[in-house]
């Protein structure tokens, strides 16, 4: 199927090829029928990815600072990779998408296979939305006008935040596609409307909706204006759509506004605010986000959570459902709207002509009939290569930030034959494949565990997904690569353990390998030689600074990322064993009493077989300009440290090393790992001891009720 992606780097629009995505749990499978280009949010997208890289930092100081972050901590280098490879992951386009439900995902009520429905989600022929980002449309309303529904929610939700009341006036500041649709929404509220803008073909719309309008483009003065039509008094209130850099804006709301008066901005403008404006007047100023309550709430979007409807009454998919019934009941109409139509497969002429002509309010794109049945699920990327003798062949499931940008090319970089790369959505594959040369991209990851050729599964993907797979791949013949954690629970271990039993008895693949990369980090190794010198206990003091991370990720939610302890801390129990080289065999955990009641600032103590101990702080209250990982080790009247990755010095012992880059070991832990793959030799990591982490981890999380 064809769906739009965006360029940051280069600010070109592409059509790009990808399999079917799967209707998850939760989710619709939507045939697209029509699509919306929303003209002010994707045009400054397409203008941002053309400016040069100094706008684009100009644009963002907030993300040059934490580049310059990174510099100080990890090193040029390291940061410039990172830099760059973000920015060269393509963006997918749009979130105003109608179209026909084809399939329903477990756990879905409400909907049903033909139902018309409008979601957010992107330019796709096919697209997998969460249900509480759908609503179905009236018969009444045809496809190109329900293709206006989530901007027209964009609209509704300032107009919400305003409160108009029957016979209040208000000025729409900024007549584009959602001060048009706010135009005719406050008029459906009876309230009487000004509207300003320096275009005239957008004031005669907003005048033919009924509103005043005053012509900026001829020198009218809309504040002038506003007290003429209010005797005086000033307007009860501004929703400003407009998308400025210009403080003049809300300066100029505040003086049309009466006392206590309203001020909603739902557009982007300057906001170095005059205090005398807000002062004298008691004004009130919000700002609205987006289609209302639940946006960006991963419980809301992701998981299907409703607010109750008694105490939120207006979420962003009622304000969805609003919208279509308004244009139902025939009090918003978009024909006017529409400035051009394109089929998808010719999005690049569409947004060329959206950049260059500013004019441009709607431009829908228009989508071929076909069947689910019918589009693929796998598609070619690019010829099948012939590998080196002996190389392992590698499935990959999960194409996230990490895997695209560290494991995977290390996979490549160790020789191994690229074949199949798998995601649920098929987006992020499509990049991460094209890029690293995967001759195939998948929805369908039966295709991975299916095919004879592959050898090995690598496991990219969220933590709740990881022990389900291994024992699938594992099942399927094959060697596992796993990025940490193994799992979620002891019960998901055993089936581990089992399953690679089974597979080593039936001898078809069976290698277990978690992706304990810190092991195989060259300065780490220069440390592990220097403990090894004496066989006196060590004592090790581990501290990561690991920052906080909003208590709303996915990583913090117990049975999808397991909370942090499980899914990071785990790296730096795996360290402490391996440096320590003997088994761990006594584990507790001190957590700070924290009112996110998240858990992730702890002080972590071990006990060995052989009496040495270690403390592992992993803390989530630092800040991210320090450095994030410190290793100390005590031992035989001498001191050991290693700081970040990129040094490590003795004291008592004759031991420095610089490095110009920071090297976390993630391409050795995966030759390791392959070169274990084509010899038949040991586990680069022994199979028990990743079991032994694994549960110490797991316990620990238990035990403070942080998994």
């Amino acid at each position: 199927m064809k769906q739009v992606f965006q360029n940051i780097v280069s600010g070109a629009s592409e059509v790009v090829d990808v399999p079917v995505p799967r209707a998850s749990r939760g989710h619709l499978l939507i045939n697209s029928t029509r699509s919306l280009i929303s003209a002010g949010t994707e045009r400054s997208l397409v203008e941002f990815g053309k400016a040069g890289y100094l706008e684009k930092a100009r644009k963002q100081p907030d993300k040059v600072k934490m580049v310059l972050d990174k510099v100080r901590t990890d090193g040029i280098v390291a940061t410039f990779e990172s830099v760059r490879s973000k920015l060269a992951e393509p963006l997918s386009m749009g979130y105003s998408n109608v179209g026909t439900v084809v399939d329903v995902g477990d756990g879905v009520q409400g909907f049903a296979k033909g139902d018309r429905v409008l979601s957010n989600g992107p330019h796709a022929e096919f697209v997998s939305v969460p249900t509480n980002l759908c609503v179905r449309i009236p018969d009444a309303v045809d496809d190109d006008s329900a293709a206006f529904g989530t901007v027209g929610a964009i609209a509704l939700q300032g107009v919400r935040l305003a409160n108009p009341t029957l016979g209040e006036t208000f000025v729409v500041t900024g007549l584009g596609l959602i001060g048009l649709l706010t135009v005719q929404i406050l008029r459906a509220n009876g309230c009487s409307v000004i509207g300003l803008d320096f275009d005239p073909a957008r004031l005669d719309l907003a005048a033919s909706y009924g509103a005043e309008v005053v012509r900026l483009d001829q020198g009218q003065d809309p504040v002038a204006v506003a007290s003429l039509l209010t005797g005086g008094i000033g307007v009860d209130g501004v929703i400003v759509t407009a998308t400025t850099s210009s403080d003049d804006v809300m300066h100029q709301a505040a003086t049309m506004c009466r006392k206590r008066g309203r001020i909603i901005l739902v557009g982007v403008v300057g906001l170095q605010l005059r205090r005398s404006d807000f002062y004298e007047k008691e004004l009130t100023f919000q700002v609205s986000c987006s289609y209302g309550p639940g946006r960006y709430d991963p419980s809301y979007e992701d998981h299907g959570h409703d607010y109750p409807l008694p105490f939120v009454r207006w979420t962003e998919n009622r304000n969805m459902q609003a919208v279509l019934d308004l244009m139902d009941a025939g009090a918003v109409k978009v024909d006017d709207l529409i400035s051009a139509r394109f089929r998808i497969s010719d999005a690049p002429e569409a947004y060329r002509s959206l950049v260059e002509d500013e004019t441009s309010l709607g431009v829908v794109f228009e989508y071929p009939e076909s069947e689910s049945d019918d589009a693929p699920r796998t598609i070619v990327l690019a010829d099948p290569e012939q590998p080196p003798a002996g190389a392992g062949v590698v499935g990959a499931i999960g194409a996230g930030n990490y895997a695209g940008r560290i494991l995977l090319p290390a996979f490549r970089e160790a020789g191994g034959r690229l074949k199949a790369i798998a995601s649920s959505q098929g987006t992020s594959s499509a990049h991460v494949g094209s890029r690293l040369g995967f001759e195939t991209n998948t929805t369908d990851v039966s295709v991975i565990f299916d095919d004879p050729e592959i050898d090995v599964v690598v496991i990219g993907t969220r933590h709740d997904s990881h022990a389900r797979l291994v024992v699938d791949a594992l099942r399927a013949g094959k060697h596992v690569f796993v990025e940490k954690p193994l799992a979620l629970a002891h019960e998901q271990l055993n089936e581990i353990e089992s399953a690679r039993r089974q597979a080593l008895e039936h001898g078809s693949g069976g290698r277990v390998m978690v992706g304990f990369n810190r092991r195989f980090a060259p300065l780490v190794g220069r440390l592990e030689k220097e403990v090894s010198r004496s066989s006196a206990p060590i004592s090790l003091v581990y501290t990561c600074n690991a920052g906080a991370i909003p208590a709303e990720s996915w990583v913090h939610h117990p049975s999808e990322g397991g909370g942090r302890i499980v899914g990071e801390a785990c790296h730096f129990i795996d360290l402490a064993r391996a440096l320590v080289g003997h088994a761990i065999v006594d584990a507790s955990m001190d957590v700070m009493d924290d009112p996110r009641g998240l858990g992730d600032t702890a002080s972590i103590s071990l006990r060995f077989a052989d009496g040495s101990i270690a403390t592992v702080h992993y803390f989530a209250n630092g800040h991210r300009s320090f450095p994030k990982e410190r290793i100390e080790v005590f031992q035989g009247g001498r001191v050991l440290t290693l700081d970040n990755f990129r040094s490590v010095r003795g004291f008592g012992a004759s031991l420095r090393k610089r490095r110009w880059t920071q090297d976390k070991g993630q391409e050795a832990c995966v030759q390791a790992f392959m070169d274990a793959v084509r010899s038949g030799g040991d586990d680069p990591i022994p199979f028990d001891q990743l079991m032994e982490v694994a549960r110490v981890t797991l316990d620990l999380a238990a035990e403070h009720g942080t998994t």
